[in-house]
């Protein structure tokens, strides 16, 4: 069994074949085993292992029915002593020209500024009218409306139909993207197209479809094939969903979540309002007591008007002492130096003499001005010009002042003090809250 096991290896050290898969299977340790069909119809069938390693490398998802070329070697398993193939690569048939050309096209584009992050737009969070462009005869359209209708019922949704395979679609797809910028019926567009193989999806990787997504004057989201399809319409896009279904979730906020962000709102206005009346209440309260008690503040003026008055009765004394000690010393000194001197120092003491008898006069009626301000506002204090404009002064009969109903009882004996005299009072009924 090694011999032939041997033989096989050294006359076919690298084989690669075509084919169909047929009851693909992956074991839990990520090995990987089918079988290859011949994809022309005839009986041939070739067992085949893929290991773990070489299984990590495939960019797809290997199904049933699915035309493949496998690359690598031919061996004998012996339990069964039969023959099979050790896959060390897979790719989808008919995809190595194709990708080459995928990635040429790419290379280029990319020199060309198409896929720059700063050409990227964000569709607006609030979208009300939706484009969709797409086959009106594939599954993604129905996919996409199914999501905005569950997601965003109140948005209207614009379809561009157009083709999406076929050597027709490029231009196709170029003239709905251009169709719908003219009528900028929509916010922000969708590009939709369900799964398929390279060769289907080969029309969002023309060079046409590409400059269009990019020129496109409304935010693009391309939802092209499945999760692991890659276009170059993709990358020219705003924005790239693995899906249809995810591109109109992309484009759309949730109802629920909409109504969860409106109940925040709410929330924070209320208690925003709450805040500010109860600091207006807190204010009122203050003002309302500082309203209530006017003969504190006529207390405080009668005392800083007393303060003035003493300290005014204390100025003037003693600045005249002042200069009367000043002029004195000035005697003396005179009395000491040579006449001229002495004529100078009397010319100088007539001066000062003179602006004495000019500076007393004027401080003693600066004095007499804010003398009489601060009595005109001690009057604009005076309760008993309240009392003048019609209130009237409560207490109990012994000089304690009365400012609530919490107070008063019925038949309670009251002093009522008006402008112009007194009055006994007595308490018939006592209401509170104002009613």
């Amino acid at each position: 069994m090694t011999a032939l096991s041997d033989a096989l290896q050294s006359r076919f050290p690298v084989v690669a074949v075509q084919g169909e898969l047929s009851g693909f299977t992956r074991a839990a340790s990520g090995h990987c085993y089918f079988s290859l069909k011949d994809a022309e119809g005839q009986p041939a069938m070739l067992r085949c292992a893929m290991f773990r390693r070489a299984a990590s490398l495939v960019d797809f998802a290997p199904r049933d029915g699915m035309t493949v070329e496998l690359r690598g070697r031919l061996d004998l398993y012996g339990p069964r002593g039969e023959l099979q193939f050790i896959v060390e690569a897979m790719r989808r048939s008919g995809e190595g020209a194709l990708y080459e050309q995928f990635l040429r096209l790419k290379a280029r584009l990319e020199a060309q500024g198409w896929f720059d992050a700063g050409r990227k737009r964000l569709p607006p969070p609030y979208a009300r009218r939706i484009g969709v462009i797409t086959s009106t005869a594939g599954a993604a359209l129905h996919d996409v409306l199914t999501a905005l209708r569950r997601r965003a019922p109140h948005a209207r949704v614009f379809i561009y139909p157009t083709l999406v395979q076929g050597a027709d679609a490029p231009p196709a797809i170029a003239r709905a993207l251009s169709i719908a910028n003219e009528r900028a019926d929509a916010e922000v567009l969708l590009l939709v197209r369900g799964g398929g193989s390279l060769e289907d999806l080969w029309a969002f990787n023309d060079e046409r479809v590409v400059q269009a997504v990019g020129e496109s004057a409304l935010p693009v989201i391309c939802g092209v094939g499945h999760e692991t399809d890659i276009t170059l319409a993709d990358l020219a896009a705003d924005l790239r969903a693995p899906t249809p279904t995810a591109a109109a979730e992309l484009a759309t906020v949730a109802r629920q979540q909409c109504l969860e962000t409106l109940d925040a709102l709410e929330r924070q206005l209320l208690r925003r309002v709450e805040q500010r009346l109860d600091g207006a209440a807190q204010r009122l309260d203050r003002l309302a007591l500082r309203l209530a008690r006017p003969g504190d503040a006529l207390a405080r003026q009668r005392r800083r008007l007393d303060l003035l008055a003493q300290r005014l009765s204390q100025v003037a004394p003693r600045a005249i002492g002042l200069q009367t000690q000043r002029l004195g010393l000035l005697e003396q000194r005179l009395g000491q130096v040579a006449p001229r001197a002495a004529a100078m120092e009397a010319q100088r003491l007539g001066h000062l003499g003179q602006r004495l008898d000019r500076a007393l006069p004027q401080q003693a009626q600066r004095a007499a001005h804010r003398l009489e301000a601060l009595e005109a506002r001690l009057q604009g204090l005076d309760p008993r010009q309240v009392l003048a404009r019609g209130y009237a002064w409560l207490d109990d009969g012994q000089g304690r002042a009365l400012s609530s109903v919490d107070q008063l009882r019925e038949g309670q004996d009251l002093r009522a003090v008006l402008a112009d005299g007194q009055a006994d009072l007595r308490v018939g009924r006592v209401v509170r809250g104002g009613g």
